[in-house]
């Protein structure tokens, strides 16, 4: 996650000087979703054939590889050149980045089977912490030592870390899968989840090519101070993952209520996060960390519960328990996820350059919005027919029971 954050601080504005637009940047930080995206799709697909392990293992090696690659691109030729090598080298990064985390969340899935939510809002923990760290050291790197020093930095932070998971990673053995992607994904339920996947992501990936030029134009706060303000968001969000995952895997009703509220609650924070000049609220830096912090906890509510939710949904609808299915539900939540951050930054980038940040953030909250009222039309649907069909059983039994008694009245 690292990797991924170091770029948000200095990467936009750097790539302006080398004659990219806004447009164009998002751009870049969208070909990033894209390729993880289809790799995903495929890599979920084919993770039991593959190796949990070597998958995952041969994902860091590869990210920590490229890392190093996109610290050169500074020495590349102004222009088109320059455009077309941070394409190159993003889309390596981001199957690398897919195969790793597809794999990671199989593992933990696999080794923790009945504390998933748990485990996984564990893990954002890390997550937070790289998207905590990235920013604020890469900012730091960049304004002491330049462009090169943040990337070369952490690729062989990620390089060392690959030996030290070749010993320590368990290995799964699974059987070939029988189920497909297309079977899951066109559940009703994994529909749904799959739109709240897409639209945290794309508020997420807005960020990346806006967020950092408007803390300097709007604050005018040094490149090496922007990464702090994304403290707010990522510790809010690393924080309370735990917490919400041992919530939701001790008292699974709640969930829906975490995936309804978390979904309004970010619609209503990125409207407020300019603020939307319809509003006449004069933005402050409190105020713009305040609701970063908000929208953090509030991404948190919405994202930890849809992993389990959707294996559970797997499990009802006939798909067997094992290493495959945790590959497709990896895969697919990887990949909506990755969707999300391929639109994000794109409609993002040429919104803010259109608009102005502060009607793009209100219309980015158009996602979230739709999702989390998508979300509480279904689960009303679903309560209604499952009273329905309950009512119409215990209806069925009660004609059952009556008809035993005039049969046995008769007999005697």
């Amino acid at each position: 996650m690292m990797c991924y954050s170091i770029l948000g601080p200095f990467f936009p504005s750097e790539a302006e000087k080398k004659g990219a637009s806004n447009t164009i940047v998002g751009l870049i930080f969208g070909c990033f979703a894209l390729f993880n995206f289809l790799s995903s799709l495929i890599l979920g697909n084919y993770l039991s054939q593959i190796g949990a392990k070597f998958m995952f293992v041969s994902g860091m090696f590869v990210s920590g590889c490229v890392t190093i690659l996109f610290g050169m691109l500074d020495k590349v030729p102004n222009g088109p050149m320059f455009i077309g090598f941070c394409f190159l080298v993003r889309a390596m990064d981001a199957i690398s980045f897919a195969a790793a985390i597809t794999a990671s969340f199989s593992i933990l899935a696999k080794a923790f089977p009945t504390n998933i939510a748990t485990v996984l809002g564990s893990l954002e923990i890390f997550s937070g912490l790289g998207l905590v760290l990235g920013p604020p050291l890469g900012g730091f790197l960049y304004q002491s030592f330049g462009y090169e020093v943040p990337f070369i930095t952490l690729g062989c932070i990620v390089l060392t870390l690959v030996p030290v998971n070749m010993c320590i990673l368990p290995r799964y053995d699974s059987t070939p899968r029988k189920e497909s992607f297309w079977k899951l994904i066109l559940l009703p339920k994994v529909l749904i989840l799959c739109l709240t996947i897409f639209s945290l992501s794309a508020c997420l990936g807005f960020f990346d090519p806006t967020i950092s030029l408007f803390i300097l134009k709007k604050f005018t706060l040094p490149a090496g101070y922007v990464g702090l303000v994304f403290l707010g968001l990522a510790l809010s969000y690393s924080l309370s993952s735990p917490l919400l995952g041992l919530v939701s895997d001790k008292l699974p009703y709640v969930r829906k209520w975490l995936l309804i509220f978390g979904d309004l609650m970010t619609a209503v924070c990125l409207f407020m996060l300019g603020p939307a000049p319809v509003l006449h609220i004069e933005s402050q830096l409190w105020m713009f960390v305040l609701v970063l912090v908000l929208i953090g906890f509030s991404l948190g509510m919405s994202a930890i519960p849809v992993f389990p939710e959707i294996l559970q949904c797997a499990y009802e609808n006939g798909f067997e328990e094992g290493l495959s299915l945790l590959g497709l539900v990896s895969g697919l939540f990887n990949a909506m996820w990755s969707l999300g951050a391929f639109v994000g930054p794109i409609l993002g980038g040429f919104l803010n350059e259109e608009l102005g940040f502060e009607w793009a953030a209100a219309i980015q909250g158009g996602w979230p919005l739709l999702s989390g009222l998508a979300t509480g039309i279904f689960y009303i649907i679903e309560a209604t027919r499952k009273r329905i069909e309950s009512s119409m059983e215990r209806d069925t039994r009660d004609l059952s029971d009556i008809s035993g008694q005039k049969a046995t009245t008769r007999a005697t």
